[in-house]
C-alpha cells in the first residue's frame, strides 16, 4: 500500500526546533558553483574503496533484473521525494515513475511526499520544500545537488542523522563528506556521457573544428558536461565562446542566434535537453540545421524526437528507469539491514544515440530505457498522465 502526494502533507511527529531555526534564518541563496576539485570522480573513489566495485557490479546487476518482492513484514515508511523536474528533460519525472513501481513490485509499504520546482531558478523554492518536507519527519530524503547551497541544505541533514538521503543525478561523492557519505549517489556519470560525445566528435571529424559552448547554469552539471568536454576535445576543437543558458530553451534560442550571426563555428555543444532544444530552434530559423553540429544530452523523450526529425546530430541516451529502480532497491536493502550491499554509488548505462540510428535498434533502446515509465507513440513520445500523475493507490 502506498500513498502519494504533491503537496506538502502535516505530520505531528516532533521535530527539534533547533534545527528550524538554523533553517530560517540561512543566508539569501545563491547558486554558487562547486570546484570539481570537491568530488571524487567514480574512478577515483573506486580507487580509494576498491570494496566498493564489486558491491557496485553486484548491485548492477540487481537493478538490471526484475523484482524480487519481499518476503516479511517491514516497517511503513515515509519519504520525501524533491526534485527539479519542472523542465523539458523527462529524466526526473520518469525517475520519480519507475522508483514508484520498482517499489510497488517490491511489495513495499510507504507514503511519497513529491515535491516538484524548476532546475536552478528555484533554489529558495527547493529550500522551503525541504523545511515542509522535513516537517513531516520523513525516514527516506530523495535530492539532488547541483550548487552550494543545496550543499549546505544537505549538510544540515547529514549531521541529523535523519532522514537517511539518496542523491540523485550525482555519481561523484563529496571529499568532504568522506566520513559521512548519503545512503547512495545516483544516476549517470556526466563524466562518462561526456567522453561517449566528445570521442564521437572527435572520431567523425578528426581535422577538428570551432566549437561554442551552452552551459546549463553555473552548478555541477555545467561543470561535469561542459568543462569536461573543453578537456576532452583540446587542442583538436577550438572554442569560440561560452554561454550560460539557465536551462531556459528561450535562453538558449537567443544565445544561439547571437552566436549564428557573428562568428562560423562547426558545432553548438549542449549541455541539456531544454539548452539543445532552444538551439535547434534557432538552427530551424536561421536556416543553419545540418549545417552546424548539434547535440543533445540525456536522450529523453524530447531529444528522441527531435534527434528522429533531424534537428539533433547525436545524443548520450541513459537508460533511465534503472535510477528509480536502484533508489528503491537501496531502500528496500537498507529496511531489510543489509546496508553493505548498497554501493556508495550507482552510475547507469549511457548509449551514444546517432540521428541515423535504425528504428528497430531505437524501439530496443526504449523499451530498455523505459522500462517502468513507458512511452507514448502518440507522436509526442512523453509520458503519459498514468505514469506521471501522483494520485493515491492500493
Amino acid at each position: 500500500m502506498r500513498f502519494t502526494s504533491t503537496f506538502f502533507l502535516h505530520a505531528t511527529a516532533f521535530f527539534p526546533m533547533l534545527f528550524w531555526a538554523v533553517l530560517s534564518v540561512a543566508p539569501a541563496v545563491q547558486a554558487t558553483q562547486l570546484s570539481a576539485e570537491e568530488y571524487y570522480t567514480v574512478e577515483e573513489y573506486q580507487k580509494k574503496h576498491p570494496a566498493q566495485l564489486r558491491t557496485m557490479m553486484r548491485f548492477q546487476t540487481l537493478v538490471r533484473g526484475g523484482a524480487t518482492p519481499v518476503t516479511r513484514n517491514l516497517p511503513h515508511i515515509r519519504i520525501a521525494f524533491i526534485h527539479p523536474g519542472v523542465q523539458a528533460s523527462d529524466y526526473w519525472q520518469r525517475s520519480a515513475a519507475s522508483f514508484k513501481a520498482r517499489m510497488d513490485e517490491l511489495g513495499l509499504r510507504y507514503e511519497l511526499l513529491e515535491f516538484r520546482s524548476r532546475p536552478t531558478l528555484d533554489v529558495r523554492l527547493q529550500e522551503q520544500q525541504l523545511r515542509e518536507a522535513l516537517q513531516a519527519d520523513p525516514d527516506y530524503l530523495v535530492f539532488t545537488l547541483d550548487v552550494g547551497r543545496h550543499k549546505k541544505m544537505i549538510e544540515q541533514v547529514l549531521e541529523r542523522g535523519r532522514p537517511k538521503i539518496i542523491l540523485q543525478n550525482i555519481t561523484t561523492p563529496l571529499r568532504s563528506w568522506e566520513d559521512r557519505q548519503p545512503l547512495l549517489y545516483a544516476g549517470f556519470d556526466h563524466i562518462s556521457g561526456t567522453r561517449l560525445l566528445a570521442d564521437h566528435f572527435m572520431l567523425n571529424r578528426p581535422q577538428g573544428g570551432t566549437y561554442a559552448m551552452l552551459y546549463f547554469s553555473q552548478g555541477y552539471v555545467s561543470t561535469m558536461r561542459g568543462d569536461t568536454f573543453k578537456a576532452f576535445v583540446h587542442p583538436h576543437w577550438k572554442l569560440a565562446g561560452t554561454y550560460y543558458t539557465d536551462g531556459i530553451r528561450a535562453k538558449a534560442r537567443q544565445a544561439t542566434l547571437d552566436i549564428l550571426s557573428s562568428q562560423d563555428v562547426d558545432l553548438i555543444y549542449a549541455c541539456a535537453t531544454d539548452t539543445a532544444l532552444g538551439a535547434a530552434e534557432a538552427m530551424e530559423q536561421t536556416g543553419m540545421q545540418g549545417k552546424v553540429l548539434l547535440n543533445g544530452w540525456g536522450g529523453g523523450s524530447a531529444e528522441l524526437q527531435a534527434l528522429l526529425a533531424g534537428k539533433l546530430d547525436v545524443t548520450v541516451m541513459r537508460m533511465n528507469d534503472d535510477n528509480g529502480v536502484a533508489m528503491a532497491e537501496a531502500i528496500r536493502l537498507d529496511l531489510e539491514g543489509r546496508p553493505h550491499e548498497i554501493p556508495v554509488i550507482f552510475s547507469g548505462e549511457f548509449v551514444l544515440v546517432r540521428k541515423d540510428i535504425g528504428h528497430d535498434t531505437l524501439e530496443y533502446l526504449k523499451k530498455r530505457a523505459f522500462r517502468y515509465s513507458g512511452w507514448d507513440d502518440s507522436g509526442t513520445g512523453h509520458l503519459t498522465e498514468s505514469n506521471t500523475a501522483a494520485v493515491p493507490s492500493q
